[in-house]
């Protein structure tokens, strides 16, 4: 059986700001922390570094707040994530364009978190 991703860390700056985002834009289900939050899409999990968090063990270089590249799977057209971004005020940074990804050729967006961190929505609906 192969293995598959769990969960990755970000770290962000503002915890209301981030966890109004994910939710709101990515579609993420918030999931409360202790002081912070984890962003859950399914069975995989973005949990979170930020103020008041001291976790253990950290990476190397542990991720800074703008220093992640993420990408989610849009499950219709990418014209309607584009539309979907229009709407929530985020602005598009490329896109679409043709994009290789898990699951072989699709088109993308890419957009900014509230960090800076660069997310990208990839379709591979025709």
């Amino acid at each position: 059986m192969p293995v598959k991703i769990d969960h990755c860390v970000i770290h962000v700056g503002d915890w209301a700001r981030s966890a109004a985002f994910y939710r709101d834009v990515i579609g993420a289900e918030v999931v409360r922390r202790g002081v912070g939050f984890a962003f859950r899409f399914g069975d995989t999990q973005l949990n979170c570094h930020g103020p008041g968090v001291n976790a253990v063990p950290l990476a190397r270089v542990p991720v800074v707040p703008g220093n992640s590249d993420l990408c989610f799977e849009w499950p219709g057209p990418i014209i309607e994530a584009a539309a979907h971004l229009a709407r929530c005020g985020v602005p598009v940074e490329l896109g679409p364009v043709p994009r290789n990804g898990a699951k072989g050729p699709g088109a993308s967006v890419y957009f900014r978190d509230p960090d800076g961190s660069l997310m990208e929505f990839i379709s591979y609906a025709g």
